[in-house]
């Protein structure tokens, strides 16, 4: 919703201010120049670009559209399938992991929380550093080392996809001109022609300009923007199973584990205290 309505609201404004200073809707129809742009634009994102990142790109504009995929719920979850795996170590030992982490799909545990079940990368992390622990490795240090490179390797991976759109809005002001150039090189082979023709064609190259300017300030820079701050706020999500797990490793009680948890957290999105101590206080360790 909150891009469709700015998306409402730049063209409102723009074709707005232009049609209240008298302009004429059918001048900005260039059709072949906004060909132009696109399509270059389009062909150079193809050259610069992975197979992975342009699928990727094109993914991340559902993502755009829906927003970040984790809210204060998610997290409240989140933070209860922490408390929950923690509690199963501490009342059964390190060994009571073994059928949820080797068989996440079928563990009842995991099962329990829907949405963090749902996510493959979360499930995954989670699983590899607990069997890590299963198999003797207990060392925080290097548990965190390991931790931050993969972590930093997803990122990575989400700030292609943004400097990809990034890239689009830096590229098509550029491109407008390009669409100008031909268009005033038309207007010159059509030199003979009467002045209110050759002002009519004028007219059209300049929107070439007019459009890649556009497109580039008006919607591919915000899309990146926005990627961007959707990208970090649900690398929160993977920071909270972070740090809770060190702290677990690290031998802190369950409830002080996801207290460390709770506060890797933007406090935005941060559920209190008392409001994970509520959703934790009927969980049970899971047999």
């Amino acid at each position: 919703m909150r891009l469709i309505i700015g998306i409402v609201i730049v063209i409102a404004c723009v074709v707005g201010g232009y049609l209240g200073v008298g302009g004429h809707m059918e001048v900005l129809w260039q059709p072949f120049e906004f060909v132009i742009i696109l399509g270059a634009a389009i062909g150079a994102f193809v050259i610069g670009n992975t197979g992975p990142i342009i699928k990727g790109t094109l993914g991340a504009f559902g993502t755009l559209l829906k927003g970040p995929k984790y809210n204060k719920a998610s997290y409240v979850e989140l933070l209860g399938m922490q408390f929950t795996l923690y509690k199963l170590v501490q009342s059964k030992g390190i060994l009571a992991l073994e059928q949820h982490i080797e068989n996440p799909h079928d563990s009842a545990l995991f099962n329990r929380f829907p949405k963090f079940a749902a996510n493959h990368h979360a499930v995954e992390f989670v699983c590899d550093y607990l069997r890590m622990v299963t198999l003797g490795s207990n060392n925080v240090h290097e548990m965190e080392a390991l931790m931050d490179e993969e972590l930093e390797t997803h990122h990575q991976e989400q700030e292609r996809i943004v400097g990809a759109v990034q890239a689009l809005a830096d590229g098509t002001p550029a491109l407008g001109i390009v669409a100008a150039v031909l268009g005033v090189i038309h207007t010159m082979g059509a030199i003979s022609e009467p002045p209110e023709v050759l002002g009519h064609m004028i007219g059209g190259a300049l929107v070439g300009t007019f459009f890649g300017v556009f497109v580039a300030y008006g919607f591919f820079a915000p899309f990146a923007q926005s990627l961007k701050n959707i990208y970090e706020a649900e690398s929160k999500y993977f920071l909270s199973l972070k740090v809770g797990m060190l702290a677990h490793i690290s031998g802190q009680v369950p409830v002080m584990a996801i207290e460390f948890a709770r506060k890797a957290l933007l406090s935005e999105d941060r559920p209190t205290f008392a409001e994970v101590d509520e959703a934790t206080a009927n969980l049970t360790a899971a047999t």
